[in-house]
C-alpha cells in the first residue's frame, strides 16, 4: 500500500468497539488537548469517523474524537479501516493530522519525519517533507543529522524513482546544452532524466559562467524564524510593464471573447495584485499552514512554467515552418 495514494474518503464507514481499539504509535506525543475535547464535546451532530489500522486496531487518526467517545459513555464509535504496514499506518497518521482538525506541533511533525526517514529511506525529502508539513530541506537537515546516507536513489511524490545525488545528470544537461543549444526544456529533460526547472537553472548557471552543480547547499529560512517585511521581496510595486501587457490581452477579441480566454485572463490577473497585497496575503497565512500552502505554491508554479514551455515551443516550431 502507499500511504501517500489512499483516498480515505473513500474507505467504507463500519462500527466498532471502543474496547477492541489502541492508541498507541500517535505521532501527538503530547496526548489529547482538553480544550480540543471539550470544543468536540460541545459539537452537534455525529462526528466524523476515525481512521483504524485493521491488522493492529489501531487509531491512524480521531484520537480525540476517540477520548469524546468514551467520556460520553459511548460503547461503538463509527470508523474507517485501512490495511498495510503498521509504518504505513503511522505515515497516514501524520498526514491526517497535519490536514484537518488540531495541527501537529513543529516538534512533533520534525519526530514524525525522522521515524518516516528511518522506515521510509527510499522516500526523497520532499515526498517525506510532503507527508510531514514541514520542508524539504528541514527533512535534509534531519537527514544529515541522524547520519542516513540514503539510498543511491529515492522515490519522489509522483511515484517516478530518481538517483539521490543529481550532479551527474546536472553534467549530462550541462554538455547536451552546449553541444545543441537549440534544445528546449523539456527535451534535455527528458533526455536526461531530470526536471525541466533543473535543466532551466543549469542553463542559467552556464550563462553566467558557473559550475551547472551547485558548491552546498542553499541555507533554507527555518520555521521558527519570523518573516520581516524587508526579507520577502514582495513589497515592490507591479511592473508596469506587465500591467500595459495585460490590458491589451483584455482588449484582444480572440481571448475576450472565448470562454478560455476569459478564464485565462482572470488567472492572469489574479498574479498583477499589487506587492503590498502580496505582503498583506504573505502575513496573514496561519504558521501552522505555512509548508502546506508553501507547497501548494511550488506546485501551481510549476503548472505554470510547464505551461510556458509548450507555448515556447510552440511559438519556436510556427516560426520554423
Amino acid at each position: 500500500m502507499d500511504p501517500t495514494s489512499v483516498d480515505m474518503v473513500a474507505l467504507p464507514v463500519v462500527e466498532i468497539e471502543l474496547s477492541r481499539l489502541s492508541s498507541v504509535s500517535s505521532p501527538r506525543t503530547s496526548g489529547e488537548d482538553p480544550e480540543h475535547v471539550e470544543t468536540l464535546l460541545s459539537t452537534e451532530g455525529a462526528l466524523p469517523p476515525i481512521l483504524v489500522h485493521r491488522p493492529t486496531m489501531r487509531v491512524v487518526d480521531g484520537l480525540h474524537r476517540l477520548k469524546v467517545a468514551r467520556l460520553r459513555g459511548d460503547t461503538k464509535i463509527v470508523a474507517r479501516l485501512v490495511d498495510g504496514t503498521e509504518a504505513d499506518a503511522f505515515v497516514l497518521a501524520v498526514e491526517a493530522n497535519i490536514r484537518h482538525g488540531l495541527p501537529l506541533s513543529l516538534a512533533d511533525r520534525k519526530r514524525a519525519a525522522v521515524h518516516i526517514i528511518g522506515t521510509h529511506p527510499q522516500w526523497s525529502d520532499r515526498r517525506v517533507a510532503s507527508a510531514t508539513g514541514i520542508s524539504a530541506g528541514t527533512v535534509a537537515d534531519l537527514r544529515r543529522r541522524g547520519g542516513d546516507k540514503g539510498t543511491e536513489a529515492r522515490i519522489g511524490r509522483d511515484g517516478r524513482i530518481r538517483p539521490a545525488d543529481g550532479s551527474g545528470r546536472r553534467r549530462h544537461a550541462a554538455e547536451l546544452i552546449r553541444s545543441n543549444p537549440g534544445l528546449s526544456l523539456r527535451q534535455v529533460a527528458h533526455q536526461v532524466g531530470i526536471s525541466p526547472e533543473t535543466v532551466r537553472d543549469v542553463r542559467g548557471r552556464l550563462e553566467r559562467g558557473e559550475s551547472p552543480v551547485p558548491e552546498g547547499s542553499l541555507k533554507l529560512r527555518t520555521e521558527s524564524r519570523p518573516l520581516h517585511r524587508t526579507e520577502t521581496g514582495f513589497g515592490r510595486a507591479v511592473d508596469r510593464d506587465r500591467l500595459v501587457t495585460l490590458e491589451r490581452l483584455k482588449a484582444d477579441p480572440a481571448l475576450r471573447l472565448s470562454e478560455t480566454g476569459r478564464i485565462l485572463l482572470r488567472m492572469l490577473a489574479m498574479h498583477c495584485i499589487d506587492g503590498q497585497e502580496w505582503e498583506r496575503i504573505l502575513h496573514r497565512v496561519p504558521p501552522h499552514l505555512y509548508n502546506v500552502i508553501a507547497e501548494f505554491a511550488r506546485e501551481h508554479a510549476q503548472v505554470w512554467n510547464g505551461f510556458a514551455e509548450c507555448l515556447e515551443n510552440w511559438a519556436t516550431s510556427l516560426a520554423a515552418e
